[in-house]
Formats: C-alpha cells, sequence, structure tokens
C-alpha cells in the first residue's frame, strides 16, 4: 500500500511539474505583411510570461532598406528579437526565390537547434515560410499554421498547402478554409477556426481620433476623408511579364482618374524590380498626385485604409482587411481571384485595358459599403492562446492524416496477378469501323470489325456498342483495359479529344468530342489522334521505329498522311496540322487535291488518284494489255493500273513513274526540313513505292541526305496499334 501511494505521490508530482513548465513558442516573421497577422499573437504570448516564453524570429525583406527595413518597427513593439537572419538572395526574379529559400533553409537548422522551441509560429504563403516550415518539420518541431485552407489563385497556393501539409496544428480564419483543410485529409480535432488575428487590431483600433493627422502626415494638408487611393500591386509569379504590364495599365488609369493617391512598393517577389522600373519610368515618385513609400507601420495604414475612397491593386489587405471597414476595393488579375470577399469588392480579372481599370474607378470611387467580417470578429488571439494552451507536448509528434474510407484493395489470387494489361484501340477509317484488344507487346487479343456508317449519330452508337461489347470481353479473356485509343481520319487537337476537321472520306466528322462521350460510356481514360500519327506511334513501339530518335511515317493508302517522330517525341504542330505530308505541294500546276489545292503529293500518288488515272486510261481504251481481261461490270482501281504497268502498258508506266517522283520529292522536302534517319512507308502501297523514293532520294536529296533510308513497315494493323500505344506507352501518354 505504502509504494502505491509513493507512486500515486510522484504521478502527481510529474503532472505538477508539466503543468508549471512554460511552452516555448517561437513566432517567425518574413515581411511587413505577416507580421500585421503575427504581432497582436506575439503580443498575446508576451503577456502571459507565466505560461509562454516568447522566441521571436526575424528573416526575410524585414532586413532590407529597400523594403523599408521594417525590422525597425518589431523593435518598436519592444519584441527581444532572438534572431535575425539575412536570407533574401537579390535578383528579384525565379532563381532569386529559389535560392532565398535555400539560403533559408542553410542558416534556420543552427536557430531553431540553439532556441529548442516546443512550437514554431508560421503564417502564410511566402516562400520564406515555406523554408521555416520545412526546417521545422525535418527537426521533429511542431507547427502551428495560421491561415490555412485559403484560395487564392496563384503559386501561393500550392505554396500555402505545402506548409499545411508539413504543419501538426491549423489556426484558420475562414469556415471554407476549414473545409479545405478537413477536405485535404488534415485533422479536424487540430484546426481551430479562429479568424484573423489584424482583426483583432483593426477592429479595436479604425476609428481614432487622430486619424486625419495621419492621412495629412502621409499625403499633405489639401486631402480629405475618403478622397484619396491606397494603390498597393505585387507581381504574380507565375505569370510576371502579364503582372507588369497590369501594373502599368492601373498607373495610368491613376494618372488619368486625377485623385491624390498613395501607392505603395510592391513586395519581394520575382517581378517587382520590372514594377519599380515601370513606377520609375512614368515618374510616380515625382508626380504630384502620388505619394510613393516603401513601408507604412500597420497602425497607420489601417487608418488610411479606413478612409481610403478606394484601394486598388491585388493585395490581400484588399480582399481581407479593407472589407471591415466597408471600403471600396478594385482588386486586378489573377492573384487574389479564389479569396473569399464582402460585396465591396469589385474584381476586374482581366484587366487588359487602361480604359477598363479607369471605368472601374469610376465605380467604387467614394462608396461607401457595409462593413464585412468575414475573416474575423476581432477574438482571434485569445482563441489561439485558447489552443495552445491544450497542444499536449508529450503527445507522439508524427502528425496523423484522416484519409476518407477507400474500398478493400483486391486479394492476391492468381488470376489478379495474371491479368494481362491491355488497351481498346478504335480505328475510324472511311470505310470501316474496327476496334481491338491489344496488349503490351502489340499483339490483337481480339478484334472486331463493322462497316463505317455514314451519319455521326449511327456511327458513334455503333463504336460505343461495339467498345462495349469489347469491354465485357475483355474481362472473359482476363485482360485489364488500361484506356482507350481513337485513330481517325482528319485534323484532330489530341489535348481535348475533339475532331477538328474531318477528311472528305468520313462525312459529319468535323467538331466532333470523341473523349467525353466513350469515357462517360466506359469509364476509362480516352486518347485521341489523326490516324497518320497513330501509325508513327505504331512503328515507334511495335515496328521499324522502335528505338530510332528521329523518323518519318509515311502512309500511302487511298489517301497520303503520315506522321513525324522528333527526338522521340510525336510532332502536333501550333495547330495540331503538323505532318500532313498529302498536302506538300510538288507541282504548281498539278491536279486538284481533295484540299482544294493543287499538285499535292495526294492528288499524285494516293489510292484514290491512282484509281482516277486507271479510270481515265480505261475510259480512253489505253489501259488494256496483254493478258489483262476486263469485264465490262469490274469496277476500275489502282490494282489495274499496277498490273497493266506489269504488262508493259507505258500510259500506266507514266502515270505510276509521275507518281513516283512526287511521292519522292515530296519525301526529300522533309529530309531537309526534318533531316530524320528513317523513313517508313506504311499502308497498301508501300511495297511499290519503297525503290523508286528510294531512288528519287539518292538523286535530288542534298548529300548528307541521301543514304537516309526508305524501309516498309511490316505492321498490318498501324492504325489499331497506334491507337493502343497511346495508351499503352507511359513516353508516349506523357506528352498528351
Amino acid at each position: 500500500m505504502q509504494r502505491s501511494r509513493d507512486r500515486m505521490e510522484r504521478k502527481n508530482m510529474d503532472e505538477q511539474n508539466q503543468c508549471q513548465r512554460k511552452m516555448r513558442v517561437c513566432v517567425a516573421t518574413c515581411n511587413r505583411a505577416d507580421y500585421s497577422k503575427l504581432a497582436p499573437i506575439m503580443v498575446g504570448i508576451k503577456s502571459h510570461p507565466d505560461e509562454f516564453e516568447l522566441e521571436v524570429v526575424v528573416l526575410g525583406s524585414h532586413l532590407i532598406d529597400d523594403y523599408g527595413s521594417t525590422i525597425r518597427m518589431i523593435e518598436q513593439d519592444d519584441f527581444d528579437i532572438s534572431s535575425k537572419l539575412h536570407t533574401i538572395v537579390r535578383g528579384e526574379d525565379e532563381a532569386a526565390m529559389v535560392e532565398s529559400v535555400g539560403l533559408a533553409l542553410v542558416k534556420l537548422p543552427d536557430v531553431l537547434q540553439r532556441l529548442r522551441p516546443d512550437i514554431l509560429i508560421i503564417h502564410g504563403d511566402r516562400f520564406d515560410a515555406l523554408a521555416l516550415a520545412t526546417a521545422a518539420a525535418l527537426m521533429n518541431i511542431r507547427i502551428l499554421h495560421l491561415e490555412g485552407g485559403e484560395v487564392s489563385g496563384t503559386i501561393d497556393d500550392s505554396i500555402r498547402h505545402a506548409i499545411s501539409k508539413l504543419a501538426h496544428y491549423h489556426a484558420c480564419c475562414t469556415r471554407t478554409a476549414e473545409q479545405h483543410l478537413i477536405a485535404m485529409c488534415e485533422d479536424h480535432s487540430r484546426i481551430l477556426l479562429a479568424g484573423c488575428p489584424s482583426y483583432d487590431k483593426l477592429l479595436s483600433t479604425s476609428r481614432r481620433e487622430d486619424y486625419m493627422d495621419v492621412i495629412k502626415s502621409w499625403l499633405g494638408d489639401n486631402v480629405q476623408d475618403h478622397d484619396y487611393i491606397v494603390a498597393l500591386q505585387h507581381p504574380v509569379t507565375t505569370d510576371i511579364q502579364h503582372s507588369i504590364k497590369i501594373y502599368g495599365l492601373m498607373l495610368d488609369a491613376l494618372i488619368s482618374f486625377n485623385k491624390k493617391t498613395l501607392i505603395l512598393f510592391p513586395n519581394i517577389d520575382a517581378g517587382s524590380k520590372g514594377m519599380v522600373r515601370v513606377m520609375r519610368k512614368k515618374g510616380i515618385e515625382k508626380h504630384p498626385n502620388f505619394r510613393a513609400v516603401k513601408h507604412i507601420p500597420f497602425d497607420q495604414f489601417i487608418q488610411l485604409v479606413c478612409h481610403a475612397g478606394c484601394m486598388i491593386g491585388n493585395s490581400s489587405c484588399g480582399v481581407r482587411e479593407a472589407g471591415a471597414f466597408g471600403t471600396p476595393v478594385i482588386n486586378l488579375g489573377s492573384r487574389q481571384t479564389g479569396r473569399e470577399t464582402g460585396e465591396n469588392v469589385l474584381h476586374v480579372r482581366d484587366a487588359d485595358s487602361q480604359n477598363k481599370i479607369y471605368h472601374a474607378l469610376e465605380l467604387q470611387f467614394g462608396k461607401r459599403y457595409p462593413c464585412s467580417k468575414v475573416y474575423g470578429d476581432g477574438n482571434s488571439v485569445s482563441r489561439i492562446l485558447k489552443f495552445l494552451r491544450t497542444i499536449n507536448l508529450d503527445e507522439p509528434l508524427q502528425k496523423m492524416f484522416c484519409f476518407p474510407p477507400v474500398k478493400d484493395s483486391i486479394s492476391q489470387d492468381i488470376d489478379h496477378i495474371l491479368e494481362t494489361q491491355t488497351a481498346l484501340a478504335v480505328d475510324l477509317g472511311g470505310t470501316n469501323l474496327r476496334v481491338a484488344i491489344v496488349c503490351q507487346k502489340g499483339k490483337i487479343l481480339k478484334k472486331y470489325v463493322h462497316p463505317n456508317p455514314k451519319t455521326f449519330q449511327a456511327r458513334m452508337k455503333l463504336m460505343l456498342k461495339i467498345c462495349a461489347d469489347a469491354t465485357r470481353d475483355a474481362v472473359g479473356l482476363n485482360c485489364r483495359l488500361l484506356g482507350v485509343g481513337v485513330s481517325t481520319g482528319g485534323r484532330v487537337n489530341p489535348q481535348e479529344g475533339v475532331v477538328l476537321h474531318s477528311t472528305k472520306l468520313i462525312q459529319e466528322w468535323s467538331s466532333v468530342d470523341l473523349r467525353t462521350p466513350i469515357s462517360d460510356a466506359l469509364h476509362l481514360p480516352v486518347w485521341v489522334d489523326n490516324d497518320g500519327n497513330c501509325a508513327a506511334l505504331a512503328e515507334k513501339k511495335f515496328g521499324q521505329g522502335k528505338g530510332v530518335e528521329n523518323f518519318v511515317t509515311v502512309i500511302t493508302g487511298t489517301g497520303v498522311g503520315g506522321g513525324i517522330i522528333h527526338q522521340n517525341e510525336l510532332v502536333h504542330g501550333s495547330t495540331f496540322c503538323a505532318a500532313e505530308l498529302g498536302h506538300i505541294v510538288v507541282s504548281l500546276d498539278g491536279p486538284e487535291c481533295s484540299c482544294g489545292s493543287r499538285g499535292c503529293v495526294e492528288a499524285f500518288a494516293s489510292g484514290m488518284a491512282l484509281q482516277r488515272e486507271a479510270k481515265r486510261l480505261h475510259d480512253e481504251e489505253l489501259l488494256n494489255g496483254e493478258g489483262m481481261d476486263l469485264k465490262l461490270a469490274e469496277q476500275i482501281t489502282a490494282l489495274h493500273l499496277f498490273s497493266a504497268a506489269k504488262q508493259g502498258n507505258a500510259k500506266a508506266e507514266a502515270v505510276l513513274n509521275k507518281a513516283s517522283t512526287a511521292l519522292g520529292t515530296g519525301i526529300v522536302n522533309l529530309l531537309h526540313m526534318l533531316n530524320p534517319s528513317l523513313v517508313i512507308l506504311s499502308g497498301i502501297l508501300a511495297s511499290y513505292y519503297q525503290a523508286p523514293v528510294q531512288n528519287i532520294i539518292s538523286e535530288k536529296a542534298l548529300l548528307s541526305a541521301q543514304k537516309v533510308k526508305v524501309v516498309v513497315s511490316h505492321l498490318e494493323e498501324p492504325a489499331l496499334l497506334g491507337a493502343a500505344s497511346m495508351v499503352l506507352d507511359y513516353a508516349t501518354r506523357r506528352m498528351y
């Protein structure tokens, strides 16, 4: 019994010591914007010295003169700074931002190891904050992230969400942000809906009696309440040049609007130097209507925003803090697109003209709106302090994610292990509609062939029916379908899965979305491309082009088409018109082509062109030769032309010689433009054209291209195999 009492006493003493231990809280601030949110929390922590021990780390643009040396503001607020880190690499471009993150990661470990905080408080979505979160997470320091779960529409989103995934605790501002964090699999019990800490200060101090003194100190004695503009525009790092253009248009509109304007310099993000150059080029710093400043203390900035006639730019202050005063705001561009706002914000997302921005100023300037409390009610800090007190420092540090329930994985039976990965390939030709189940090695396991209907509705209905039948048959064949690849004639946008323009061989086949109906019906991913491109892909994966970095495939069938593989990638072109090889013009006064032009390769060398010439010779009774027996009812085709030439028919030989010359000349042009190492002929006429084309290359090509080999494809179903390769081959899929 005595031992039991001793153990209980020791346990109680340990618990008392734990309760008496102060929580060491480190607050890291990187710039003037995040300090306005962190300062109220720092004041709250400092006011409870019996519970918390405050450590302050200052880094980033706080320490740079060009951005106001805002560290002085922290010192004036009577905070003891534990560590100052120079982490900014100047340059104000993308590379400088990356280097700044790297420099911060080099310097932070020593500081964090020396301070040994129990918890690190980080704000927002800046690149400096990402370095802080990374260092703390790797050093097993708990992280409280402020303002996670919000959406703004730029690279800031990616950084903000990355910090949220590293953080152990979250203090968010809105109900929507809370739901976003939950959707991101964060533990609901570690999320506090606190509101924005800056609201605690601005709601309590915004209506100071000396506000006119503040306004006049920054804008002069002649300015009146609600008769000036506050402008603050930052670069958008994912579209720097466009954001600089918008900045210039904003300045032009403000000059024309002719109102007193207080304009703050942009932040340190990539592109800020370009903005400052635009400002100076337009003479803003010397303009009588403008006052350009690098920094304003937050309590004075509150007064200026509260009593402004309008605020313009893309600062989060416009969509967040300004709403608490009902100040009209014009938000320019995409930087704050996803933010929740009050009715005081007018978005000009496509700010592409000075007139549009000027018109927005006319609509907003001088208005007053109802005060909005979307981001807080003035009690954020007390909630955050209470939340900190509930954190158990003895609980496991490893954070847990709350993933939604998923179906149990398939058990590892022998049928599942041996299941064959396959693709469903579709070839929409001028005559037939063909569907096949194709395995990884290019073997066609089952094929379906039907006449291609003439109308759009009938064609789509038949295609979906055959595909549905094939998916059912795939189960019986123990095949797992990875997706659907579609090869079709005409010009195709493979990114959208849409047939833009069809050939004359397939009617009612322009502006057709193939991806959506097939994907909706089969619940599989769908890839779509031109039949010539598919033939090239088939050669690359299964045929003569395997292992060849640069080659051209030329299809010689009913028409003439092809595909280009350059540096192992399929070439589509800017408007998906690349590799229309049949429409290379080789004669200015040649026969009319199906495209409407004259003298194209297809007009000379396609199956349709040869059939046309065969009929002409037959009508002139010049096609018959010795050993040829043409029946009256027999349809004349290109094969009759070949037979006649084989029998020594000079007219037929002349036609075929002209066709070979046209095709060879077109391929020589390709050799001189693309310099491939191989030409692959595919289609029913390929074997006939191989030798003549090789001879023409030897005669007409430049010396360095004369040794390029011309080979005949050995693939029986290039369109189907190419359609399958879009699904099966990772290197091909990567391009789509």
